[in-house]
């Protein structure tokens, strides 16, 4: 592995940056979480996994410019790096391995 695995969070916060194809920020990442992921999650766990993303250099973000209405806010808008891509890819292959061979039933489980 090139970089420190990812927790189930940060991959879904990944995935949710690569749909949304470069207009990414907090809220809709939020929204794209729980609606896809079926999870749900603060705002400040969000931003907290996105500052510690970008931190690893996983997610880079621009400024939007400023929001229409008047004193209107800039956004960041995070987009994945070629590392945020190998790492989510190898988080994926890791798990397709731990998964090979494995037939799990409801009953088996205590």
């Amino acid at each position: 592995m090139s970089t420190t695995p990812l927790n189930d969070l940060e991959q879904f916060l990944i995935l949710a940056v690569v749909r949304m194809g470069g207009e990414a920020y907090g809220v809709p990442i939020r929204r794209e979480i729980e609606e896809r992921g079926g999870r749900a999650i603060s705002m400040a766990a969000v931003y907290a996994a996105l500052e510690r993303l970008e931190a690893r250099r996983l997610l880079c973000h621009r400024l939007s410019p400023p929001t229409p209405e008047r004193g209107g806010r800039r956004r960041k808008l995070y987009s994945v790096t070629e590392a945020g891509a190998v790492a989510v890819r190898e988080a994926r292959e890791s798990l397709d391995r731990m998964w090979e061979g494995v037939d799990i039933d409801a009953r088996q489980s205590a």
